[in-house]
């Protein structure tokens, strides 16, 4: 006998089977505004590709099966393997397919960093283990193509579209991924405290060959081709090098595996500790330089860390709010009821504030020779980074719980919040970011007075925005006793520039609505729905997340 003890009902699969793109008004018109209108039928196809049911279970699947260190082959000959689930590897090539790791450097087409902005911003909404080693290689473009000679071997297979998962030397290779190694166990954030050594093989010099002995504490993506790592020469000048996995007389590098990480989220992409016993590696950038060097390439990071962190709102949104459309409790659709409708118009609100931010830094990327546009890039870029992916810690958790308990067990809901913390502590936790907010303004003075000016422009007679604006010039005056303010600063700055590129570019309803829940009450970091929802146009709201 088959006991049936109960009818299931009332019971609704997350949201699949859509277009990414097409369900997004504000990512066309971020395309169209930027003159990007040449991607949008690619961007089209891969939001069609990747809202499909088999894309969420790679998702599923690269997650489930977290990769796998082995350390050495059956006869006990060190190989420092990471094998990763095939469904990693069909994320990874669903990206590198679209063109999105070299877009930005591949060409001078007007738009071309707004266009890659979305294919991230699409891609990190199912999936955003597989961006880390498609962020670093793309950030390390502009560094590589300094270097004459690296640039001559990795220049094409840095451009290629396919990706290539076979462990060979990269001269055998069709396409290459490079990571970054900063992090020591004794300095964290500190890169001073580096130990590292670097010995010169010959006369040494930038292009020139080293033997690396030390330690790096997180070691992203160490199947990555090379990674570019902070070591220190004899005289302790802190350099920058390409190390390579493979050796150019086709061994193995000796940089050595020491375990995996266990991380919370994130668990897709391998993280793992690693020791250099005498690594083979070549100098690149000015001797001494190697700190700056690197964090070059963290400027491109840390952008990619504010749209990485835009997608797990975003997709907490769409999920939030396409749920309780079709759920009913207590007589009504969750989305009927006005305490759900606070909750799911705040979400609203800060995934578009999140969007139109990380747009505007994009295009900030692409033409930084206007002063306002450095002041975008230098200033704003690291307050976004402090500011939305604090936001996305916070927010993915009130779109699991729309869900109750059914977003705690696994699935897309329960992995967005595994997510969330990454992008905060990657790249520079939150303190780090405002302290750069701090040092920016003191080194580009011209770029922030752009930059207000820009934005007094946009805010125009609003005036709770421009109460904001009188009180972040006031506070940059004093710069003596700013650093004990430098979160407040850097949040109020940001929401700040959210409002003013609201009330530019965003329909009506949403740019009042963030303005009076961000900047007139007061009450910035609240729990979501902490509003008073009967000053808003919340159906508005609501229809343009998510148009029915």
């Amino acid at each position: 006998m088959i006991w049936q003890t109960h009818e299931v009902s009332n019971q609704y699969e997350e949201l699949a089977d859509y277009s990414l793109y097409d369900s997004d008004p504000a990512l066309n018109e971020v395309l169209l505004r930027a003159d990007a209108g040449w991607a949008e039928a690619g961007l089209r196809a891969y939001g069609e590709r990747l809202g499909r049911t088999d894309s969420f279970e790679l998702a599923e699947q690269a997650n489930r099966h977290a990769p796998e260190l082995r350390a050495f082959d059956r006869r006990g000959r060190r190989i420092d393997q990471v094998d990763s689930h095939p469904s990693w590897h069909q994320l990874l090539a669903l990206y590198r397919e679209q063109g999105l790791v070299s877009m930005p450097f591949d060409s001078e087409r007007t738009g071309r960093w707004s266009a890659t902005m979305a294919g991230l911003y699409l891609h990190g909404q199912v999936e955003a283990g597989s961006l880390c080693p498609a962020t670093m290689t793309q950030a390390a473009i502009p560094l590589l193509r300094r270097e004459p000679a690296l640039w001559a071997q990795l220049g094409d297979k840095l451009f290629s579209c396919v990706h290539d998962s076979r462990d060979l030397p990269l001269e055998r290779k069709a396409s290459a991924w490079i990571g970054m190694g900063m992090t020591e166990k004794q300095g964290g954030s500190d890169l001073r405290a580096n130990t590292t050594r670097a010995t010169p093989l010959g006369a040494g010099g930038r292009g020139g060959e080293y033997l690396l002995r030390g330690h790096k504490w997180f070691w992203s993506a160490p199947m990555c081709d090379a990674h570019l790592v902070l070591a220190k020469t004899a005289d302790g000048a802190s350099c920058c090098f390409y190390v390579p996995r493979w050796r150019p007389d086709g061994e193995r590098n000796a940089v050595r595996i020491q375990r995996l990480k266990d991380k919370v989220g994130n668990r897709s992409n391998a993280g793992c500790e690693v020791e250099f016993q005498d690594a083979w590696g070549v100098l690149i950038g000015e001797e001494g330089r190697g700190i700056p060097t690197i964090i070059e390439m963290a400027g491109y990071t840390r952008l990619n860390c504010v749209i990485g962190s835009a997608a797990l709102l975003r997709q907490g949104t769409v999920q939030a709010l396409a749920y309780a459309r079709r759920r009913t409790a207590f007589g009504k659709r969750l989305a009927e009821q006005p305490i759900m409708r606070a909750v799911l118009a705040d979400l609203a609100l800060e995934s578009e504030a999140a969007l139109q931010l990380a747009a505007r830094l994009s295009e900030a990327f692409e033409r930084d020779d206007a002063p306002a546009l450095r002041g975008w890039k230098r200033i704003v870029t690291p307050a976004a980074k402090f500011w939305v992916c604090k936001r996305a810690v916070a927010l993915s958790g009130e779109a699991m719980e729309v869900f109750g308990g059914n977003g705690y067990v696994d699935g897309p809901m329960a992995r967005l919040y595994r997510e969330a913390p990454l992008n905060s502590i990657w790249e520079g936790a939150g303190n780090v970011m405002c302290l750069d907010v701090l040092r920016a303004l003191q080194r580009e003075p011209a770029a922030w007075e752009a930059l207000l000016a820009e934005l007094e422009d946009w805010a125009g007679d609003e005036a709770a925005t421009r109460r904001a604006l009188a009180q972040l010039r006031a506070l940059a005056a004093e710069p003596e006793p700013l650093e004990w303010q430098g979160r407040r600063f850097a949040q109020l700055l940001v929401l700040t520039a959210q409002a003013c590129l609201l009330l530019r570019h965003a329909p009506a309803a949403l740019a009042r609505g963030f303005v009076d829940t961000r900047l007139d009450d007061g009450q910035w970091g609240r729990v979501a729905g902490a509003l008073d929802a009967r000053r808003l146009d919340v159906e508005a709201i609501l229809l343009r997340a998510l148009p029915v």
